[in-house]
């Protein structure tokens, strides 16, 4: 029983797996973290526009 706990603990098959779920995460985290931190500038730039265009009559 004991050496089938010891062989447990030192295998490595699953290892990159685990790396890649973590990489996956971080990466994740980092693109929720820049999206919200955009989304407030952009969505005033989308005002600034629509507020141009309700005004712009074409032709003149």
């Amino acid at each position: 029983m004991f050496n089938k706990i010891k062989n447990f603990f030192s295998a490595e098959e699953g290892a990159v797996t685990v790396d890649w779920v973590v990489l996956t995460a971080a990466v994740v985290g980092l693109a929720v973290t820049v999206i919200f931190a955009i989304q407030g500038p952009t969505d005033d730039v989308g005002d600034g526009v629509g507020n141009y265009l309700s005004g712009y009559t074409p032709g003149d």
